[in-house]
């Protein structure tokens, strides 16, 4: 368990959530790629040209983000200010912005 408390997880884990759907929503005005995201309470799927999806969800009783991909699944925990992977140390933003630009064909980043 993360040493946050659950009121910061929350909030954390949904500006994550909000700032992705941001950024879609800037792309889409754009026209940089057309990607459907929907919004289920703390689960975010997002839906690339190509059917291939995305999708990531928070975990609050664990204080983890969980992303999934065609690549795999991955599990997030937040220390010093960044989410980061349970197994290999990697930064949240850094493996969707990997994970998206291999699914949707161009070279796509995410930011927090």
């Amino acid at each position: 368990m993360s040493g946050l408390s659950d009121a910061e997880y929350h909030r954390l884990s949904d500006r994550v959530l909000s700032a992705i759907e941001q950024t879609i929503d800037r792309w889409l005005q754009e026209d940089v790629i057309d990607i459907d995201a929907q919004r289920t309470g703390g689960l975010l799927e997002l839906v690339f040209p190509d059917r291939s999806r995305i999708v990531v969800n928070t975990q609050p009783p664990l204080h983890e983000l969980w992303l999934a991909s065609r690549a795999g699944g991955y599990h997030y925990r937040h220390a010093d200010g960044l989410w980061i992977d349970t197994r290999d140390g990697s930064e949240f933003y850094a493996a969707l912005s990997r994970e998206a630009s291999a699914q949707g064909g161009r070279p796509l980043r995410f930011e927090g």
